[in-house]
């Protein structure tokens, strides 16, 4: 399976998309911190084709982050607009 983040690296991703590292609350730290995991859990895939667990894992993450895109853009749609150019979902 993938390797878990640094705890390093977990703050670094909330303190540049949600303004502080503690804030894991906020709703474009979430999504930028599930865009990694995915990126990663992705990486690992093509590698292990055969890792059906993480090919779950991965699913869940990709549904909660589209949950959460879904409302961004109900809240607040320019700060969907730039989060995902930013973090490169949408084209």
């Amino acid at each position: 399976m993938a390797t878990y983040l640094e705890k390093e690296k977990k703050e670094a991703i909330f303190k540049q998309y949600a303004g502080s590292e503690k804030n894991t609350g906020s709703t474009t730290g979430q999504i930028a911190y599930a865009t990694y995991r995915i990126n990663s859990l992705a990486e690992h895939l093509q590698k292990n084709h055969k890792d059906h667990s993480c090919r779950r894992s991965l699913l869940r993450l990709v549904g909660r982050r589209r949950q959460m895109l879904n409302y961004l853009y109900r809240k607040d749609i320019n700060k969907y607009r730039e989060l995902t150019k930013e973090l490169k979902i949408r084209t």
